[in-house]
C-alpha cells in the first residue's frame, strides 16, 4: 500500500486548514454570548452550561494528541460526480474554500497517552459530515492501514448520513467499511468509536454502531431516520430526550456518555487495558 503522510504540529495543521472562528456565538441551550476565541479555548464547550458544541477535526486532534503531533494520511483523496449531479462540483469547491479542507474526514495517526493510534474524525462543518465516496474511501484505507501497521483505531462520527448527490456511490460505503472493520476484528485490534451530535443515517447504520467501545459526548443526535420522520410515519409523539446520547445508553445502544474534557483519559483508559499488543513510548 502506498502511504501518504505529513508530519507537523496540530496547531500549524489547523490554521492550515482554516478553523478559525470570527464574531460572537449564542449558545443553543442557555443562550449566554461568548466570542469565538472563549468557546475555542473551552474545547468548544459553552463556558455557562457546558453545552457540547459541534467541534472541527482538526480541533479534536488538537485535544487528542501528545505533544501536537500529528501524521496526516491519504489526504490526495477526494469526491469526484459520478452521476453529473448538477451543481454538486460547485458546491464541494464552496465547502472546500469555507471549511479548509477536502473532504468530510480528516484520517491520520497520532499518539494518546503514549499509545500510537489510527483515528479518523468526521467533520460536521463539510456538507454536515456526509459520507460519499471519498469519505468511504479514507475511512476504509485507514482501517486497512490499522491492520497493517498492527495500530488501534479511534473513530470520532459526525454525519447526516449518505450523500445525496453519489446516491448509490455513497451507499457502497457502508458494506465497504463494514467489511474492513471485520479484518480488524480478525487481527484482533480494538475500535474505538465516539459518536457525536449528529450521528445518522448511513454512518449509523454502517461503521458507527460496530465499536468495541461505543462512546458518545452528551446530549448528541444518534439515530437513523430523524424524530420529525419518525414521528410522521407512526403519528406518535416521541419521548422527550428521544435519540438523544442519554436515551441510546439507556437502550443500550452506547456503553458510555462522557464529557469532552474526560475523553482523552477515557480513551488512554480504554487503550492501554484492550491493547496488549502496543506498547508505550511517551
Amino acid at each position: 500500500m502506498k502511504r501518504f503522510f505529513f508530519r507537523k504540529t496540530v496547531h500549524e495543521s489547523a490554521k492550515i486548514h482554516g478553523e478559525k472562528s470570527e464574531g460572537e456565538i449564542v449558545c443553543k441551550k442557555c443562550k449566554k454570548k461568548m466570542s469565538a476565541e472563549e468557546l475555542e479555548s473551552n474545547f468548544y464547550l459553552c463556558p455557562s452550561c457546558n453545552y457540547h458544541f459541534r467541534m472541527p477535526p482538526f480541533s479534536r486532534i488538537r485535544m487528542l494528541a501528545d505533544k501536537g503531533e500529528f501524521r496526516e494520511y491519504f489526504s490526495e483523496i477526494g469526491s469526484r460526480n459520478p452521476l453529473d449531479f448538477p451543481g454538486y462540483e460547485e458546491k464541494m469547491n464552496e465547502y472546500k474554500r469555507k471549511s479548509g479542507l477536502e473532504e468530510a474526514v480528516v484520517t491520520g495517526s497520532l499518539k494518546i497517552g503514549g499509545y500510537e493510534t489510527a483515528i479518523f474524525v468526521m467533520a460536521p462543518n463539510f456538507m454536515m459530515g456526509s459520507m460519499g465516496s471519498a469519505v468511504g474511501e479514507k475511512i476504509t484505507k485507514l482501517i486497512l492501514l490499522a491492520c497493517d501497521m498492527n495500530l488501534p483505531l479511534v473513530g470520532f462520527t459526525a454525519s447526516g448520513g449518505a450523500r445525496m448527490q453519489e446516491g448509490i456511490f455513497s451507499l457502497y460505503q457502508m458494506s465497504k467499511t463494514a467489511s474492513a472493520l471485520s479484518v480488524l476484528e480478525e487481527k484482533r485490534l480494538p475500535f474505538f468509536v465516539v459518536l457525536t451530535d449528529p450521528t445518522t443515517g448511513g454512518v449509523t447504520a454502517s461503521f458507527a454502531m460496530l465499536g468495541d467501545i461505543i462512546l458518545a459526548e452528551p446530549e448528541a443526535l444518534i439515530g437513523f431516520a430523524g424524530p420529525r420522520v419518525i414521528e410522521g410515519t407512526i403519528n406518535q409523539k416521541l419521548p422527550d430526550g428521544f435519540q438523544r446520547s442519554e436515551f441510546q445508553l439507556e437502550k443500550g445502544f452506547v456503553d458510555l456518555v462522557v464529557e469532552r474534557r474526560d475523553l482523552k483519559n477515557t480513551l488512554i483508559f480504554l487503550l492501554k487495558t484492550h491493547n496488549p499488543y502496543i506498547g508505550v513510548s511517551v
